[in-house]
């Protein structure tokens, strides 16, 4: 059986280069009705909780170190059993930023897998929005892009520790190369397709970021 995605929504604020915005996160639980991985710890511990609802936590994935994407991995961890807390060693920067007294609990890197209610997931590390950027694919025909790719266009670049040839070359050789009905179950806003979003990939370069 296909393990099942819920989404749950949170809101807080992503604090970068001395700048403070108010965001609305996705956050994505990926499992059964006994297990379930959990992709990002977005703002509000309580309410992520409370959509695992007692099962047991696999594993916390953090999509990269961006303050709104971690903020509440510690708490929700300690709420769910001390569930570990993966994120790639390029963003520990990040993350030392808001938890300097409490590492995460182990790296990620590209091509591990990480397995729950009898479904495995890839991590691909593609970098950009952050130096350990990372996206989890299914093997459904879903992808869990984090901030990487959004409906529109790139995540973000501009700001401290993000590249935009970088972003764009690990959307075009990670990405842009599944299935065009691949699903894009994005960290901001709505879902895409990378069929929707794969020929407006010259539009993107042309306009820089």
């Amino acid at each position: 059986m296909t393990a099942r995605v819920e989404q749950v929504t949170t809101n807080g604020t992503f604090s970068i280069d001395g700048e403070d915005f108010a965001v609305e996160n996705n956050v994505w639980l990926l499992g059964d009705d006994d297990e379930v991985l959990i992709v990002d710890a977005a703002h509000e511990a309580g309410t992520i909780a409370d959509a695992v609802a007692g099962r047991r936590v696999v594993a916390i994935v953090c999509t990269h170190g961006h303050n709104d994407h971690i903020n509440a991995a510690v708490e929700l961890s300690a709420r769910c059993g001390d569930a570990p807390i993966l994120l790639h060693g390029a963003d520990r920067m990040l993350w030392d930023a808001v938890y300097p007294d409490r590492a995460p609990d182990a790296s990620l890197a590209d091509g591990d897998t990480l397995s729950v209610a009898g479904t495995t997931v890839t991590v691909r590390h593609t970098p950009g929005h952050s130096p350990g950027g990372v996206c989890l694919l299914a093997p459904d025909g879903r992808v869990f892009g984090g901030d990487t790719l959004f409906k529109g266009g790139p995540g973000a670049t501009g700001r401290s520790f993000s590249d935009f040839p970088t972003i764009i070359e690990s959307i075009r050789t990670t990405l842009l190369t599944l299935p065009a009905d691949t699903t894009v179950l994005t960290g901001h806003g709505d879902t895409t397709t990378i069929g929707d979003e794969a020929p407006h990939l010259d539009e993107w370069i042309a306009r820089g970021h």
